[in-house]
């Protein structure tokens, strides 16, 4: 008894080229979407510099967008810290400082 033949059928010339054109419009998609993304990534970066968020921006200027962009948490921080008093403030902002200024770095 003969074993059946086991090995794949051979694809016609034709078959492969199509084959080939789907990898081709596959990798040019994947390229494009790639190129689209790092455009949007640059503008964001830049649109977050312009508007004070950059990385490297002083942390006033930071403060002052973040307050511009959610004013009800800001009014909810300053409403919590008239309640609590100025007194815990100071002690806190004194504990809570160094540890941002630390995780800056």
């Amino acid at each position: 008894m003969s074993a059946p033949d086991s090995s794949p059928p051979l694809a016609l010339p034709a078959q492969k080229q199509q084959v080939l054109d789907r990898i081709a419009a596959q990798r040019l998609r994947l390229r494009e979407r790639r190129a689209r993304r790092a455009q949007v990534l640059v503008a964001s970066h830049e649109a977050h510099r312009v508007a004070g968020l950059g990385p490297d921006a002083p942390l006033a200027s930071r403060l002052m967008v973040f307050a511009r962009l959610h004013p009800i948490a800001v009014a909810v921080a300053a409403a919590a810290a008239v309640a609590v008093g100025p007194r815990r403030v100071v002690r806190w902002a004194g504990v809570v400082m160094p540890l941002l200024m630390r995780l800056r770095r």
